[in-house]
């Protein structure tokens, strides 16, 4: 059987189990989400989330960022080096890659004809659950000598949080999946607490009062030390263009000698500052060996697709995956600074859990109109629900589909008027917009 068919066959299997991030959040808040199910696997499997240091990463918005930005320092330390995030834009093998590269359709194909009889043990486990086992079995089978995961949704009980890491990491706190997490910020810190281990070191992005009281509660509560980046360890941006930003971190006292390093970093916007601050202070808390330099490096040539990732100048296109009110806020902010006065053509589609008045509260000012489109997705409203929401807010709109045809749209309005052709609001539309920038580029390079 030739390699594609068994890839195709082992995706076919993976999601003949329940994936809960293709159902309607009404189905999520009832789901039965435990870790004794994943525990399970994982003894049956012979623990291979035992067999390397990991760095364990949950938050609201900026995990995926901190989470490859970490990896790509233990990368430059020399470490072979896992990293497991989901959900994946282009192909299902990006959530699982080893020194930044995914592993190969042969490779998933293998490790899913080992898993079966493991998970034909266990009842009930879901796609998430068996990928996050596979990620697990793969950094040990192919000789991964450090780790980063990334959380999937929460923390607590997510799939990943039956590792024991080195450290975990709290990235910014906000209002996302309130269905599952709870209304509250207060709440949702409390699941994403859930990755805090007893006597394992805690960081912290800065986070608003509420959510900060509970991840402090925890920690003492676990005897785990925290170190919250923006007051135990300062930091500040030094520089910026289209081509990175600079920071300097400034780290705490000892004897008396506070270090400074600074860090460049090609991923722009302020947040993103942020996030390689406590990337940096996660590296540094670790225990796993890693010098300034080393960092320094990784940090300087890490790649994450998709954030605020400006792909042509002339006209504008930038990616995001933007899809709630707080990162519309970042992204708003992120477009002021590197084009300011500059109008945007909104490629827009969301799932029904987002709060989009919000988004499009934040973003109003930079609209000139939005393409509202629907991504390939059971979670994806449809565009009349989102035109209205848009009527509301009193921004002009109109309706393209399907997606492909909604990119065609906005760079035909944008070469009339040099507005700034953005994709953001869902990562699933946004991946089908890099599908087709993709394949318009290919097919102008043939002619």
């Amino acid at each position: 059987m030739d390699i594609e068919t068994r890839y195709n066959q082992a995706l076919d299997y993976l999601y003949s189990f329940v994936d809960y991030s293709l159902k309607h959040s009404s189905e999520l808040a009832k789901a039965d989400f435990n870790l004794n199910r994943m525990f399970a696997l994982m003894e049956s499997l012979g623990n291979p989330q035992m067999k390397y240091p990991i760095i364990h990463v949950a938050g609201t918005k900026g995990k995926g960022s901190t989470s490859a930005l970490c990896a790509a320092g233990l990368q430059a330390a020399g470490y072979k080096t896992g990293l497991y995030t989901s959900p994946h834009l282009e192909d299902f093998v990006e959530r699982i890659r080893i020194n930044g590269m995914p592993i190969s359709h042969e490779q998933l194909a293998d490790l899913v004809d080992e898993i079966q009889p493991h998970v034909a043990k266990v009842e009930m486990l879901t796609t998430f659950e068996i990928t996050t086992a596979l990620a697990f079995m793969a950094f040990a089978k192919y000789g991964a000598t450090a780790a980063v995961f990334e959380v999937g949704l929460g923390g607590r009980l997510d799939a990943t949080n039956v590792v024991m890491p080195k450290v975990s990491v709290i990235t910014s706190l906000s209002y996302d999946h309130m269905a599952v997490l709870g209304n509250t910020l207060a709440l949702i810190a409390g699941e994403k607490a859930g990755i805090i281990k007893p006597g394992v070191p805690v960081v912290s992005s800065p986070q608003k009062d509420e959510a900060l009281e509970v991840l402090l509660r925890v920690a003492k509560e676990r005897n785990s030390d925290i170190t919250l980046v923006g007051r135990d360890v300062e930091f500040e941006r030094v520089g910026s263009s289209l081509e990175g930003q600079r920071l300097k971190v400034e780290g705490q006292a000892v004897n008396g000698q506070r270090s400074v390093v600074e860090l460049e970093i090609p991923l722009l916007g302020n947040h993103q500052i942020e996030n390689a601050a406590t990337a940096y202070v996660a590296l540094k808390a670790s225990g796993i060996p890693i010098t300034d330099e080393q960092i320094k490096t990784g940090f300087s040539r890490v790649q994450w697709r998709a954030r605020f990732e400006v792909v042509q100048l002339e006209p504008t296109v930038i990616f995001d995956s933007a899809h709630n009110q707080d990162s519309f806020e970042k992204l708003r902010e992120t477009l002021e600074e590197y084009f300011p006065g500059k109008k945007v053509y909104l490629i827009f589609g969301a799932s029904e859990d987002k709060n989009i008045p919000g988004m499009f509260a934040e973003m109003k000012a930079k609209i000139q109109k939005i393409i509202v489109t629907r991504a390939d997705h059971p979670r994806a409203l449809s565009v009349d629900h989102i035109q209205g929401l848009a009527d509301q807010a009193g921004v002009e709109s109109e309706a393209v589909v399907p997606v492909k045809e909604a990119l065609r749209r906005a760079l035909e309005l944008s070469s009339k008027d040099g507005s700034i052709v953005l994709s953001a609001g869902s990562m699933f539309v946004t991946a089908e917009v890099m599908r087709e920038w993709k394949f318009l580029n290919e097919s102008t390079k043939l002619d």
